[in-house]
């Protein structure tokens, strides 16, 4: 696209100077400002869309590779951020650990597709059911982690099993299938001076040790831990 020759305003305000008349410039002079302004613009035009690729690319980065959630590089940065934030102004904020309980029996039932299918199905319920404030990431395989800012251990206790909950109420559409997914669930708050790994660390032991007192009481795992168990499939 051929841009349109600079009027004599815009050549005075490339100079900083005030608007004068083109025809007072010597015609070598104006002809070499109107291809700087138009090198200028064209410059301008690059920069955003630079920007724009660039802009896109950190996304792609942040973005996990399967579901629609963030990676754990991103949010290691945005558990990072909000620990420090936490420690900084005394404000309360919990990291909840997701583990998906019947990833296996969907693998081996319904194929690694399906599995796949549910892992971005459970992505999705849980980031439709945060505020914009949370993040939700993919920690690897079937397990995942939402921060939630300005909440403490019992908040936290209680948005974590309505996420639980929101997973249990809707079961994966897999064609005509209906697949039932849950999720068992551990919970950290904040305390100061610990780092992000050790807060995922934290969150991930308490999901265990959770799981493990279910099994140890002949429970399914999603029950103790504020839903109802894995439904048996019709």
């Amino acid at each position: 696209m051929v841009s349109a020759a600079p009027r004599p305003d815009d050549i005075a305000k490339a100079l900083c100077l005030p608007a004068f008349s083109a025809d007072s410039l010597p015609p070598d002079l104006h002809g070499a400002l109107t291809r700087l302004i138009a090198e200028r613009d064209r410059l301008r035009e690059d920069l955003a869309k630079a920007r724009h690729r660039i802009h896109g690319l950190e996304r792609l980065a942040d973005e996990d590779a399967l579901t629609p959630v963030a990676n754990r590089r991103a949010f290691v940065r945005q558990l990072t951020r909000m620990i420090a934030f936490s420690n900084r102004y005394g404000v309360p904020a919990s990291i909840v650990y997701f583990d998906v309980n019947n990833m296996k029996q969907i693998n081996d039932k319904h194929g690694h597709a399906a599995g796949d299918a549910a892992l971005r199905h459970l992505a999705m319920v849980l980031r439709d059911n945060i505020r914009a404030s949370d993040v939700v990431g993919r920690l690897g395989g079937d397990e995942f982690g939402v921060i939630l800012a300005q909440t403490d251990e019992a908040q936290a206790h209680d948005k974590a099993a309505a996420l639980a909950a929101a997973v249990d109420r809707a079961p994966l559409q897999w064609g005509e299938l209906t697949i039932p997914v849950t999720a068992a669930y551990g919970i950290h708050a904040f305390s100061g001076g610990e780092n992000p790994q050790r807060a995922i660390e934290e969150a991930d032991r308490a999901m265990y040790e959770q799981k493990r007192a279910m099994h140890a009481h002949g429970h399914a795992p999603g029950s103790a831990l504020g839903h109802a168990p894995e439904r048996a499939a019709s």
